[in-house]
């Protein structure tokens, strides 16, 4: 489905110190330095899968996703999609993709919405059919009937993201690129895109190519993650393969009848502790949490006790700073 290999971009951009002296000197001769977007990255999508492409700002996640969509041409490698090379093939290529991008809109902002569709109707020259029964499904599920008549320009933040998925989805794409969909969304909103992204591909087996800060969509959509860091491909696996590898570490937090002495746990780091309450760390791979709770047994009178896994968005961070991004 999606072949990069080898895959380079740089840009070159225009530098100087600040000050009045720096800003003259700048308007005679200019500065530059080569930063370098993509350093050789190669990876390959099976059609149907869902992909998070993830890493920190100005690793090089959106300009990736330009050059898959067409928007940029690389310096050097190939990439092909459906056996297009996006920017040679461009035209016929774009009917196949769709392409959101959370800060910029494909929507126009002073009439409804429901005319921007029918405009991308005829861009895309989709069946009236096939076009009226992709809109009800999308409607239905994204929860479109009542902003449909509205200015893009009155919509909330969520309004307009919901709008912008269902206008890329008009034509029926085989691939679906998403840069920070659910950007600005309230929890409700979040649950409702991510929910819909989940169906389209289960349904239609459409293959969706997710970029976002957001490691809870990540979670939530995405078996496989590819991370990127200073232009350089530094991951690509499996989610539960992130978790067998940092996911070891536990957070407990226990609840006991009042104790003044802090505690001290062998096999555990106190991470916080008060008379009544207590949260401890432990590496399960060092120590079985059933030994801990015999432990603080022994100290305390247990009234309760939670114990939960270290959050995706720490451990992500640990393979951030694993490669010294």
């Amino acid at each position: 489905m999606i072949k990069v290999q080898g895959l380079s971009k740089a840009y070159q951009v225009a530098k100087r110190s600040s000050g009045v002296k720096q800003a003259m000197k700048a308007l005679f001769k200019r500065e530059y330095k080569i930063v370098e977007a993509l350093n050789d990255i190669s990876f390959t999508i099976e059609p149907g899968e869902i992909v998070g492409y993830i890493g920190p700002n100005g690793a090089g996640k959106s300009t990736t996703i330009k050059v898959m969509s067409g928007i940029l041409v690389p310096d050097h490698g190939t990439c092909t999609v459906m056996g297009y090379t996006p920017w040679k093939d461009r035209v016929n290529y774009v009917k196949h993709i769709g392409v959101v991008f959370g800060q910029r809109s494909q929507l126009w902002w002073d009439v409804p919405v429901m005319d921007s569709f029918d405009l991308l109707r005829d861009i895309y020259k989709v069946p009236e059919d096939e076009y009226r029964s992709t809109l009800a499904l999308l409607t239905e599920t994204l929860e479109l009937e009542e902003i449909l008549q509205m200015p893009v320009r009155q919509l909330s933040l969520g309004q307009r993201m919901r709008c912008e998925i269902a206008a890329s989805l008009l034509h029926s794409p085989s691939v679906l690129f998403l840069d920070e969909p659910t950007i600005g969304l309230d929890a409700v909103s979040k649950i409702a895109v991510r929910r819909f992204i989940r169906r389209i591909n289960e349904e239609k087996g459409v293959t969706i190519i997710l970029t976002t800060h957001d490691m809870n969509d990540i979670e939530a959509l995405a078996n496989r993650i590819i991370l990127i860091g200073k232009g350089k491909l530094l991951y690509d696996g499996s989610l539960s393969a992130i978790r067998n590898r940092f996911g070891t570490g536990k957070t407990i937090t226990v609840v006991y009848s009042h104790h003044n002495e802090r505690l001290q746990v062998e096999g555990a780091i106190v991470e916080s502790w008060s008379p009544e309450r207590a949260v401890l760390s432990v590496d399960t791979s060092q120590v079985v949490i059933s030994e801990v709770l015999i432990r603080l047994s022994e100290q305390v009178e247990l009234l309760d006790v939670t114990i939960d896994t270290l959050p995706i968005e720490d451990m992500i961070v640990q393979l951030y700073k694993e490669h010294q991004i």
